[in-house]
């Protein structure tokens, strides 16, 4: 069956279906002709084809928006390996082996959770990946969206998603595995930055015997100067220690002078998985605000990719990772491409690795050739509390452009600053006394970005409570 156009698509009825076959009749025994064989992708290894088609049969009914997508990704799910730090540079420091050691499951029945409440009027919860509730006047799934202008945005975004040349193994597992996209369209010159919309990812834990996946899709747009806040927040709801592998998309469109205010808080549970991706495309004279705080998961790797596709363009990007647990896992893949004259970034990443715990930050900021007058800065601070924490940075900077002013920069310790060390103390405060404050404040400058009281609080509290329990 093939998949309908995305006009096609957008002005047709929205009912769900059942989704064709993508990946199953791929692997038959039957033989193929040679013409077929040479055409065909090579097949990848076995792991990847299991999971492609678990998550392929549990998606009973979806929009035919998502068609585009999901047949994109299922085609170059047949070609892509599992990497490993051997096989693939983008995984050289980070094992992921932990997603091998026991067998996916999937949800199968919305799950029997008390609905945490949110202090904000729009807001979204999903639990494991289904969708549960929704509240807020730019707020809807895919599948309820009417005729109309949000609808025919999401349609063009979900098309333009499967050209999508820089994704990897779990951005095609989330798009086979997304059951609905929760959408928010903010019209042309709206602005709702004050009263953010608090989307929700509650997981649990499906057993001890196997780790539950869950595919969660969100599609935000900015139209020309409107201006929205997302505060995302992913957390563990079942047994403490829960293990479960969260999968996340989130892709946000920026329009012409809109303004997206973006907090992304993981505090999963420390036995879970994460693997996220953010994807921001950024129009003329937008703004891009990003902080990040995560302190969960055992295994957490975040892929965020930023275009600017317009002059004039700001992105500005805050990160606080904290790795507090034993054989922690926690990396952040960043990746900012400027095209255009006169783009503005700042990007401010921090990390403090405890115990056996280990921290990746791999961040690329390309200046291309038509980028004249770029104002480009990347800063990285990074505390090692253990002798045998361990920390990779990889900040890189590639430059075309010849007329720009751009500034990057590394700093690893092992030890808090003497002077900063020595002012508490000449005040009479005890050693102890000023190292817990000093790391506090480390992690704090990023936190305290958050905009919105509610959430930053909550994060510094968490925060303060697992680094005073990992020293």
């Amino acid at each position: 069956m093939t998949s309908p156009s995305p006009l096609c698509a957008a002005s047709c009825s929205t009912a769900l279906r059942a989704p064709p076959p993508l990946l199953r009749f791929l692997r038959s025994s039957a033989p193929v002709s040679a013409s077929v064989a040479r055409t065909a992708p090579a097949v990848s290894d076995d792991l990847v084809l299991r999971i492609a088609e678990q998550l392929e049969d549990s998606v009973t009914s979806t929009s035919p928006l998502l068609d585009p997508l999901r047949s994109a990704s299922a085609l170059s799910l047949l070609s892509t390996p599992w990497p490993t730090r051997r096989s693939s540079e983008a995984f050289r420091f980070t094992d992921i082996s932990y997603l091998r050691s026991l067998p996916i499951s999937l949800p199968s029945r919305e799950p029997d959770l008390a609905l945490p409440s949110s202090p904000f009027s729009s807001h979204v919860l999903f639990s494991d990946g289904i969708l549960l509730s929704s509240s807020g006047a730019h707020v809807s799934t895919l599948a309820d969206l009417p005729p109309g202008r949000a609808r025919d945005r999401a349609a063009a975004a979900l098309a333009a998603s499967a050209e999508f040349a820089h994704k990897d193994l779990f951005y095609d597992f989330n798009a086979v595995g997304a059951r609905d996209v929760v959408v928010v369209h903010v019209p042309e010159g709206v602005k709702v930055a004050d009263d953010p919309i608090h989307i929700m990812f509650a997981y649990t834990n499906s057993g001890v015997e196997s780790m539950l996946m869950s595919n969660p899709r969100v599609l935000v747009v900015a139209e020309k100067a409107a201006e929205v806040a997302i505060v995302e927040e992913h957390f563990g709801a079942g047994e403490e220690g829960g293990c479960y592998w969260a999968n996340p998309v989130a892709e946000i469109i920026i329009d012409e002078g809109a303004r997206v205010v973006h907090s992304y808080v993981q505090h999963q549970s420390f036995a879970a998985a994460h693997t996220k991706w953010t994807v921001v495309k950024q129009d003329t004279t937008s703004k891009y605000e990003f902080v990040e705080v995560s302190t969960g998961a055992k295994l957490n790797r975040h892929n965020l990719h930023i275009e600017q596709l317009g002059p004039e363009t700001e992105t500005e990007l805050s990160t606080l990772h904290l790795t507090s647990q034993n054989k922690q896992i926690h990396d952040l893949h960043s990746r900012l491409i400027l095209d255009h004259p006169r783009g503005f970034s700042r990007q401010l990443h921090k990390c403090i690795a405890c115990g056996t715990g280990n921290s990746i930050f791999d961040g690329n900021i390309k200046v291309n050739r038509y980028a004249q007058q770029t104002d480009a800065g990347q800063e990285t601070k990074c505390l090692i509390l253990s002798p045998k924490a361990l920390v990779n940075v990889k900040p890189n900077l590639q430059i075309i452009a010849d007329d720009v002013k751009c500034t990057h920069g590394a700093a690893i310790s092992g030890e808090l600053d003497p002077n900063e060390l020595f002012y508490f103390q000449a005040r009479g405060i005890n050693t102890k006394t000023a190292t817990d404050a000093l790391l506090y404040f480390f992690g704090a400058h990023v936190i305290k970005r958050i905009p919105f009281k509610p959430i930053s609080e909550k994060a510094l509290a968490q925060f303060k409570e697992l680094l005073a329990s990992s020293r």
